[in-house]
Order: C-alpha cells, then structure tokens, then sequence
C-alpha cells in the first residue's frame, strides 16, 4: 500500500449524549502562522523597507484569514451534511436520504459553488469509517407512497437482495425491480441494470 492511498479526514464525527458532533481535525489543517519577529522587525523598518514588510505582513494575514475561513466552510458543510443524514450514522447505507448541493447552500446560504468547493475530496471520520462528503449527495428516487429514498439505499438494497438470493436461482433485474416494488421502491427494470454494474454484481445469467 503507497502512502497515497491514505485518506487523512477533514473532521470527526462522533455521537456525544444521543447527538452527532461534528469536530475539525487539526492534524489535517495546514499548520500555518505568523512569524513575530519580522511583525515586529516591520514596525522598526526604515521608510522603503517598511512598506515592502508591511505588504508581505498583510498578504500573510490575508492568506491566514483565508485558511481559517476555508475551514470553517469546511466544518458548516460538514455540520450541514451530518444534520440531514443522521440516520445514515445511526443505521448505515439504507438510511441516506436525498440530497443535493444546492439543500446544504440553501440551509447555509451560500453559493452552490460553495459546498461544492468544500465537499470536493474532502472526508470525515465516522463510527462507520471514513466517508467521503460527496458520499452523502445521492439523487431522488419516487416511492409509492408518495415519499422519496435515495438512489445510495437503492444500491444498497439491490446489494442486499443479490446477496441473500438462492444461487441455484438468481435474481434478475425485472425480478429485483418486483421485489423493490413490494417493499414500495418505484425502480425500472433499466434503473437496476444500471446499479448492477455500478455494484460490480454480475447480470443474472452470468
């Protein structure tokens, strides 16, 4: 295993009195300050050199500021995500609900660009391992009743009836679509195709 196939999370996720927390991780902050002594030399500086040290002071607190600021995007994104799928926490893959960019940049009022930028390649430490931010985003799918579930617990459910199905007598996806339609998940024969392969589970006849 190559050191690049090590995922150091964004923020910890923990469950604290019945209540998820979301917490930054500081060993995955870029350990980053201001050097005092050239603060300090930039206030004794003669005319011309005070100018040049006052302008690197300044775009050294401005990148600061950035840093900090990106993070705790960074956090509010996550705080956000964690709120909408604590029955993910609590229950795993079957409970993620629906959720798009643009609900967490509504909830926060930010630009969808926002979260976008905050949740790109970015991970948190969960009871249940680490999870991507963008594992959360999972597009809506109809159910009978009315209601909606994600296209993540689908899959998942698929994965869990090709599992427990009589090998002698596989499952195929017409079959599949039946029996998600008896528990009231509306899913075309196609639609189960597609999540099939995304699974990496073979075709029936195979």
């Amino acid at each position: 295993t190559s050191l690049s196939d090590y995922v150091i999370p964004d923020v910890i996720v923990r469950k604290e009195h019945s209540h998820w927390r979301v917490l930054p991780n500081r060993a995955a902050m870029p350990s980053a300050r201001l050097n005092q002594a050239y603060a300090a030399l930039s206030q004794c500086a003669g005319q011309g050199a005070h100018s040049a040290l006052s302008h690197e002071l300044q775009e050294a607190r401005w990148l600061l500021h950035h840093i900090e600021q990106r993070y705790a995007t960074i956090e509010r994104v996550a705080q956000a995500i964690v709120g909408r799928q604590r029955r993910f926490f609590e229950y795993g893959e079957i409970a993620i609900r629906p959720l798009m960019l643009r609900d967490i940049a509504l909830e926060l009022n930010v630009h969808e660009s926002t979260v976008s930028r905050a949740s790109a390649n970015k991970y948190m430490l969960t009871p249940r391992g680490i999870v991507a931010f963008r594992h959360f985003f999972s597009r809506q799918l109809a159910t009978e009743s009315g209601g909606s579930c994600s296209s993540i617990a689908v899959r998942t459910r698929i994965r869990e009836l090709i599992e427990s199905e009589n090998p002698q007598m596989p499952m195929s996806d017409v079959a599949l679509a039946h029996s998600l339609a008896t528990s009231g998940i509306v899913v075309a024969r196609r639609t189960v195709s597609k999540y099939r392969a995304q699974l990496n589970l073979p075709a029936a006849e195979m």
